[in-house]
């Protein structure tokens, strides 16, 4: 007699294949959790009107919800995405945006910081430091997963991003670089004053 192959040792341990097959799905349906795929990642030229996440409300430090189309043909958007309010490099860079806030202003832009952090911990951490802007709340990382945004360190860390948004909805800048914070705003600011 021939030795039974993995599949029918599988299918006679369980009950047969239908019952197996039936435990399986019985498993899976219950074991069905969102998942969310990253997208293509934004690059210069996208235009964000066909993004559905663009239009997402987002909870700010302020208490405010805001979403980032809220300021389509109005006034240009700096997004940075950050992976942690009160660490190092997240505390460097947020405040490098806010020591040039006024440039930003001044080019009549709105500045934005983004991160899964908590609407409380992203509002101490804009007081603590004394920001001029809001920090909004990226909770579940749909945002960062629609426009893309790569994790650092083999994933273990979310990517620093910026982006630069013009009235359009037209991304004008993508900067990604986990260590070099000062970059994000330098990058972004050269990108203002050139609209």
């Amino acid at each position: 007699m021939p030795r039974p192959t993995a599949k029918a040792d599988f299918g006679r341990h369980w009950g047969g294949p239908s019952a197996a097959g039936r435990w399986l799905l019985h498993v899976s349906w219950f074991r069905r959790k969102p998942c969310l795929t990253l997208s293509a990642e934004l690059k210069v030229g996208d235009r964000l009107q066909d993004n559905s996440d663009y239009y997402r409300v987002l909870k700010s430090s302020d208490g405010q919800g805001v979403a980032l189309s809220n300021f389509q043909n109005k006034k240009p958007v700096v997004v940075f995405f950050y992976p942690k309010a009160a660490t190092p490099g997240c505390t460097k860079q947020a405040c490098g945006f806010r020591d040039k806030f006024g440039k930003f202003k001044d080019a009549g832009a709105e500045v934005f910081g983004i991160s899964a952090d908590a609407p409380e911990v992203n509002a101490q951490f804009a007081k603590d430091q004394r920001l001029p802007f809001p920090l909004l709340t990226d909770q579940n990382g749909f945002l960062r997963k629609s426009f893309g945004i790569k994790g650092d360190l083999l994933g273990l860390l979310p990517g620093r991003q910026t982006y630069v948004i013009d009235k359009k909805g037209t991304v004008v800048l993508s900067f990604n670089d986990q260590l070099n914070t000062d970059k994000h705003i330098e990058q972004a600011l050269a990108a203002i004053q050139k609209l």
